[in-house]
């Protein structure tokens, strides 16, 4: 008996943890996918997935996030892309302050919040 009602704790958590998990949007900023632009602004080229089931639950924004939590700029998501995943979107003129060299990408839906895999980007320096 209490191993059975081990078992069912477990499994409980495991199905509850994979919930919380799966409906977070992960981030990925393809390889080579940003570009320092010759005024000090850069490209991100952000490729997302997410679970979209629809209006109620998308991603919504992914946004390019400084070293002190400083939001840089964001990307708002209009729509739903329940039938395009993952997919990839482009912001440009993101201006960054002199002696950052990394930044974070993180993204947000519509029922979590943030939350999903991050990604820390080092920047290309000038001329790169």
């Amino acid at each position: 008996m209490i191993k059975m009602l081990a078992l069912s704790v477990v499994a409980a958590v495991t199905a509850i943890g994979g919930v919380a998990v799966s409906g977070e949007v992960d981030v990925d900023v393809e390889k080579g996918g940003i570009v320092r632009a010759s005024s000090g602004t850069y490209t991100f080229h952000v490729t997302l997935r997410h679970a979209d089931t629809g209006w109620e639950h998308y991603a919504d924004k992914w946004e390019v996030v400084a070293p002190n939590n400083t939001i840089l700029r964001t990307r708002v998501l209009l729509h739903p892309h329940v039938n395009e995943q993952p997919f990839t979107r482009s912001l440009s003129g993101v201006r960054v302050p002199a002696g950052i060299a990394a930044v974070t990408v993180r993204a947000h839906d519509k029922v979590h919040g943030y939350g999903g895999v991050e990604m820390k980007v080092a920047l290309p320096q000038a001329g790169g």
